[in-house]
């Protein structure tokens, strides 16, 4: 067989599984999960603070955040999750750069679900797992900042 049969044929599986997706999630989340948002870590000198943690599911998420006057300039991710993790990271700076540091505090797991356009059931505490993983780097933030003042 021809390597141009199983390059069809590896591209008419993904097709089939993106549509699948589709079913279960919808075509944003789908879109967010094959192609994140700001996925990755920056270089050192862009990030004011990184924050991982590992919620009850064992996904882990990291947030990069680059902070100047209390207003979040960049935000990146990255997750050992599953495609809904990916989505929720990825919808999570999308809604907070060029945020205050109060607006992304206060963004909960609901106002994520919202904005992706509704998580099916089992996958909702994807969204509170970044929601909680933000508020941690914020907080993180918060106490590094105190402490150079200080």
């Amino acid at each position: 067989m021809s390597e141009d049969f199983f390059d069809d044929y590896a591209k008419k599986l993904e097709e089939m599984i993106k549509e699948k997706a589709k079913e279960d999630y919808n075509e944003y989340i789908v879109d967010l999960f094959y192609d994140p948002k700001n996925w990755g870590k920056p270089p050192d000198n862009e990030i004011s603070i990184s924050q991982s943690y590992k919620g009850p599911c064992n996904d882990t998420m990291t947030f990069y955040l680059n902070i100047k006057n209390d207003i979040i300039e960049k935000a990146n991710f990255i997750t050992d999750g599953c495609g809904a993790t990916v989505a929720t990271a990825s919808q999570v700076t999308l809604l907070i750069e060029g945020k205050s540091l109060e607006f992304a505090e206060n963004l909960t797991a609901e106002d994520i679900d919202k904005a992706l356009g509704g998580l099916p059931e089992d996958h909702k505490h994807c969204a509170e797992l970044s929601a909680t993983t933000l508020k941690k780097a914020i907080n993180k933030y918060r106490r590094k900042v105190y402490q150079i003042k200080k």
